[in-house]
Parts: structure tokens; sequence; C-alpha cells
């Protein structure tokens, strides 16, 4: 092979191997595009699996969940589907609903409880002449009212602890078994008196005390027309046994605060149906 032959081939055979160089590099290239990087953060944005903090659409999820259970024991809603019994999620609201349904926590005891100066019908100073100190407040206010207009009253029982009413439900089932007793009494945790909220009244001179003859008497009438001025309910009004579940008792009186009980007065309702809490009765 001339010399001149032998250059000619070495020429070729340089520039076959630049070529193939160039395609490798073309290739590295190629793999490290900005295309190539923005499928996996696209998948990345778009899965939740990948994201869990996600995009605007997945964090409305929750706002969606039917799980508004708190809620709406807080506003008083009517008792659950599956019959079971609902506990306050706010027993120290003054307007908490406290019924055959609704109950309170087996440990709920009124922080603010204390002795109104109002007349009882025993003068021992006990748990049942207390009661939480607003309630007390406008009891004061009602008896020396009712004084004044010649209905003069006198507390028969207001605050009961959870064991109160447990000894005291106890033998009223002894003695007229348990369906009787349901009716003018409550399971404990669903009395009213537990709240410190509530209170029987009679006449000063205790005549009637807690019985039906008291709803003929003046001084329940004039609670029938001038409770709700002192922020008071008939609770467990005529009429209205099928709602909450208790024969008619005018003596015993609920604080609700002013602007409830006179809408409830107004209105001629009760707590539940004020409440959209009914039917309460079984």
């Amino acid at each position: 092979m001339t010399p001149k032959k032998r250059i000619t081939r070495l020429l070729i055979l340089a520039s076959a191997v630049a070529l193939f160089a160039g395609c490798e590099s073309s290739k590295e290239a190629g793999g490290n595009s900005p295309s190539a990087t923005s499928t996996p953060g696209t998948s990345a944005v778009t899965s939740p699996s990948a994201n869990p903090s996600g995009t605007p659409g997945s964090t409305s999820k929750p706002t969606t969940s039917p799980t508004p259970n708190p809620s709406s024991k807080e506003t008083g809603a009517g008792k659950g589907t599956d019959g079971s019994e609902q506990v306050a999620a706010k027993p120290e609201s003054m307007t908490v609903l406290v019924n055959k349904q609704f109950k309170l926590p087996d440990s709920y005891k009124p922080s603010d409880l204390v002795y109104p100066d109002v007349n009882f019908v025993f003068a021992e100073k006990i748990e049942k002449r207390m009661m939480r100190k607003e309630a007390a407040g406008a009891l004061e206010k009602m008896f020396a009212a009712a004084k004044n207009d010649g209905a003069p009253l006198a507390g028969v029982s207001a605050y009961r602890s959870h064991s109160t009413q447990t000894t005291l439900f106890n033998r009223y089932v002894q003695k007229d078994g348990e369906a009787a007793a349901k009716k003018y009494s409550a399971v404990p945790g669903h009395s009213e008196h537990e709240t410190g909220l509530a209170i029987d009244v009679s006449g000063s001179t205790g005549k009637c005390a807690a019985e039906d003859c008291f709803g003929g008497t003046p001084e329940a009438k004039w609670l029938e027309d001038h409770a709700h001025e002192y922020g008071f309910i008939i609770r467990y009004p005529k009429g209205k046994e099928s709602i909450t579940g208790y024969q008619y008792e005018p003596w015993h009186l609920r604080y609700v605060g002013t602007q409830m009980a006179k809408d409830i007065k107004t209105k001629n309702t009760t707590m539940e149906e004020y409440l959209n809490a009914v039917p309460v009765a079984k």
C-alpha cells in the first residue's frame, strides 16, 4: 500500500470515530432535558399519595366529610337516628338542653353554685338550696316581684348532684316501678336539677309543693304570666307531654336567660321545639 493510500484510510477511520462519539454525546444530552424531568414533577402534584398536602382540590375533602357530630350536639340538634343518647357538649351553657335524650356528663358539677337569698320551705343550708350564680340572681329578683304582687313564693328543690339524683330516682322506681317513675322523675344525668339552673317552687306556705294542686294557685298563675320576664320558663307545660316527655309541672322552672324565655313564652312552645330537638318522648 502506498503512503498516500495509507493516509487516506487513516483519515476515513478518524472521521468514523468522531461521528460515533458525537452520537453518544447527543443521547446523554437528551436524557437530561427539561422535558424528561417534567413528568415526575407533574405526577407528584396530581397524585394524592405522592403529595399528602395536595393541591387546593385535595384539601377540600375534609370540608365535605360527613363528620359534623360534635357541632350538631353543641347546637342542640335532635336525637341521633340510631336512637342513642347524646351527651351535652357544653354542659355549662345557660341554654344547655337536658332531657330524656340529652344528658350531662356524669362528672359534671357547676363551678359557680351559690345560695340565692330567697325563702325555701326548709331552713337548712343544704345542696338543694343552691343554684348557679346568674340563675340565683334572677331568682331573687323574681321572688321579690312576686311578693310585691301579692304572690309570695318559696323554693322547694334546686340543685341536685348526680349522686343525689341517682338515689332519688332509685327510690321512685322502688315505689312506683321504673315506667311510672320516668314520667315524673329523670334518670340520673338527664335531670335539669343537675345543671344548677332549675328549681321547683311553691307558694310561701309550702302548700301543694311539687303537687298538681299547685297549678290552680295564684302563685302558679303569676309565674305563668311573669316568669319569662326574669329568664325562667315553665319547663314542662300542659299539653306538651308528648314533646317534653314529662307530665305537666307548673312548679318546675328552668333558667334560660331573658331572650330565650321571652321567645318561648311568645311562641307558646317548649325548649325542645325552640331548639329544633323534637320529638324526645318514647
